[in-house]
């Protein structure tokens, strides 16, 4: 897979915004991991887990792919349940 496997049309402005950052993050493997979890589940987040996404996006990459992978204890700030609903969504799944 190379990108998005869902089109924007019909998403509000943020969350377009927010696929899209899913999608261009910096390293693939974490557009990998964001973008196919958005691709899942961006159209069906209630306000508060927009703003727990886009806070989880607002981490650096590196960090992020640490996290996931267990190499570096994930700080308070970003063990949510945000947090876990993207790795369940990895991990349980497959993708």
């Amino acid at each position: 897979m190379t990108g998005s496997s869902r089109s924007s049309d019909g998403l509000d402005p943020r969350r377009r915004r927010l696929l899209f950052r899913s999608w261009h993050r910096g390293t693939r493997e974490a557009d990998l991991i964001m973008g196919r979890f958005a691709d899942a589940h961006v159209e069906g987040f209630s306000d508060a887990e927009l703003d727990q996404y886009e806070h989880l996006l607002d981490a650096i990459e590196t960090d992020l792919l640490a996290w996931v992978t267990g190499v570096v204890e994930v700080p308070a700030e970003h063990d949510t349940a945000m947090f876990r609903r993207v790795c369940d969504f990895h991990f349980q799944t497959g993708r």
